[in-house]
């Protein structure tokens, strides 16, 4: 019995679905980058809680956080975007790009560290 050829199956490129996960690690990744800067720059930390401020009801109670969370949303949404445009007809090595994903998900983990954290704030 032979296999079914790809072209015979209605199979989409892989492409098409690796942006969702690139994505959420840059997300991750932005996260963690803005954690820290925030946590260095008194300047940043304002700028964040303002940027929370200009679209996200309660902002001013959680202080920068909602500008965290605003700069998670704009690399997530803005990466998957732009990735998905790019890839959506290609087909790419899952393996790859996923341990791509995966490592971004270990920077992100040790830039929030707390012992990585205090190294950054006392230099």
């Amino acid at each position: 019995m032979s296999k079914p050829s790809i072209e015979s199956e209605n199979v989409r490129p892989s492409g098409a679905a690796l942006p969702a996960t690139v994505s959420a690690s840059l997300g991750l990744v932005a996260l963690a980058t803005a954690n820290l800067l925030s946590e260095v720059s008194v300047g940043f930390n304002a700028a964040l809680q303002s940027l929370g401020k200009m679209w996200m009801p309660g902002a001013a109670g959680i202080g920068p956080y909602s500008g965290k969370e605003t700069v998670v949303l704009l690399v997530w949404l803005g990466s998957w975007a732009l990735l998905h445009a790019v890839w959506r007809k290609r087909e790419l090595s899952v393996p790859r790009v996923g341990g791509f994903a995966l490592i971004l998900v270990g920077v992100a983990t040790t830039l929030l560290w707390p012992p990585i954290v205090e190294l950054v704030i006392h230099h």
